[in-house]
């Protein structure tokens, strides 16, 4: 599985591009003797109570009313629900048979976002923030500051998006973690340890209750673009091979945006002509699926049912999963591929059937 360029730079227009350049300097000089952490080293000891790509499927990740785990097939159609199928399409006046093919953005290492269960005494380690420190949550509220990263995670592949040691210094290099015995989710985004200073950095991070429908402040971003929770939207293979139906949305994205509506928080692009961030898409009801894998026809399933939640800039229709071993691309990418742009229609921008507090 490949993706091109523009999935993995997606979030750059959300970056200063001084800082970024600093923050690609001072990675480049992780090899100092004086750093700690530097190559050559023992690999930093494995904290107890660490699993990666853990089985969630047990637990519930946000109320049953939450945007990500609402049924949206009795939601609306969209008034320019086809104009925004064609932009996805790439359709011009030129152009005007342009389609464009669904593409798994996830797989076996290095491809999808990688996520670890960790325990409720896993030390919390304070974070920098080198570019949305005023809109990112410092630790959870009313627990100690800071995130529950594991020591591996400087050391060991796996834990940190692209699958690089430390985190890197390029791609979106999310890092994703569920506190089991609390409940709370932390989500990090650019994620990089600093040898030199000894730190862990990232662009922007935020935690959320897994019991709450608490949306971030109107402009805030979260470890996503669209200011929303990344877990809750990725297919991940213990739901996929596990014996219930999937609940929830997913997590897609477009080449580019314009503002949002709800849910989502913060906007990443001002195109006229693309579609906001927390747009949702939904397979129609009248696509045939029975010539898929019983384990793709569960992820159309709930495509019908959960639809799809545009989170971030990237390639056009690419749907976000986790980075696990376990996924067999021979099987992921002719499935998705199957399905088209015109297979989906666009729900009623800012759709909200749940009046709450929070919302």
């Amino acid at each position: 599985m490949s993706a091109p360029l523009l999935a993995t730079a997606c979030r750059l227009v959300r970056l200063p591009f001084i800082l970024l350049i600093l923050g690609i300097v001072a990675g480049c000089g992780s090899g100092s003797p004086s750093a700690p952490g530097r190559r050559g080293d023992p690999p930093a000891p494995a904290d107890s109570g660490v699993v990666l790509d853990e089985d969630l499927s047990a637990r519930q990740l946000f109320p049953a009313d939450n945007w990500w785990n609402l049924d949206v097939s009795p939601a609306p159609v969209d008034p320019r629900s086809q104009q925004i199928i064609d932009w996805i399409s790439g359709r011009t006046p030129s152009n005007p048979n342009a389609t464009t093919r669904m593409h798994p953005d996830f797989g076996p290492p290095p491809y999808g976002i990688p996520y670890a269960g960790v325990s409720g005494t896993q030390p919390r380690l304070n974070m920098t923030f080198v570019w949305y420190g005023g809109e990112s949550d410092p630790g959870a509220p009313g627990g100690p500051p800071g995130y529950p990263i594991p020591s591996q995670a400087r050391t060991l592949p796996g834990y940190i998006e692209g699958g690089v040691p430390g985190g890197g210094t390029s791609g979106d290099r999310h890092m994703l973690l569920v506190d089991r015995d609390h409940g709370i989710l932390f989500e990090l985004y650019a994620t990089h340890w600093n040898a030199i200073l000894g730190r862990w950095e990232a662009g922007s991070g935020a935690v959320f209750d897994l019991t709450s429908n608490a949306r971030r402040p109107e402009g805030w971003t979260s470890a996503d673009a669209a200011g929303l929770a990344i877990l809750p939207g990725l297919v991940r293979y213990d739901e996929v091979y596990g014996s219930g139906e999937i609940g929830h949305a997913f997590r897609f994205t477009t080449r580019g945006t314009n503002g949002y509506v709800f849910p989502a928080s913060h906007a990443a692009g001002s195109d006229p002509d693309a579609p906001p961030m927390g747009t949702r898409l939904r397979l129609k009801a009248s696509t045939n699926r029975s010539g898929f894998p019983p384990e793709m026809q569960k992820i159309f399933r709930a495509m019908q049912t959960h639809g799809l939640i545009l989170a971030d800039n990237g390639s056009d229709l690419y749907v976000t999963g986790t980075m696990d071993a376990r996924w067999n691309n021979d099987v992921l990418n002719p499935a998705f591929h199957g399905l088209h742009a015109d297979d989906f229609e666009v729900i009623q921008r800012g759709w909200n059937p749940v009046a709450t507090d929070a919302r």
